[in-house]
C-alpha cells in the first residue's frame, strides 16, 4: 500500500500540522518506507513460531523487599499550618 501526497495532506490536516511542499514530499517518502517494511514483515512465514513476550530468554533478578528509608512525615508536617490524620489541611478555594 503506497500513500499519495493527498494522503499526506489529509494526515497533516487531521494532525493539525502545517507542512510545506518539501516536508510533504519527505513525509511521503518516510511513510511509504514504513509501509514497505510492514509489507516485508507480513510476507515472512511465521507458521510454527511461538509468540514471545521478550526477544531474549531472561529471568528477572529479584531482590528482597526491605525498607530503605525512615518515615520523615512528622518532621515535614511539623511546619505545616494544619495537619489531621497525617494529611495537610488547606483552605477551601472553590465554593460549593
Amino acid at each position: 500500500m503506497a500513500l499519495t501526497l493527498d494522503d499526506v495532506e489529509k494526515i497533516a490536516k487531521l494532525s493539525r500540522l502545517s507542512l510545506d511542499d518539501a516536508e510533504k514530499t519527505a513525509t511521503l517518502e518516510k511513510l511509504n518506507a514504513v509501509f514497505e517494511l510492514v509489507e516485508k514483515m507480513q510476507a515472512v512465514n511465521t507458521d510454527g513460531v511461538e509468540p514471545m513476550s521478550h526477544p531474549h530468554e531472561v529471568a528477572l533478578r529479584l531482590r528482597e523487599d526491605a525498607v530503605a528509608e525512615t518515615d520523615h512525615a512528622a518532621a515535614y508536617q511539623a511546619v505545616a499550618p494544619d495537619v489531621r490524620n497525617r494529611l495537610y489541611i488547606v483552605p477551601q478555594v472553590i465554593e460549593s
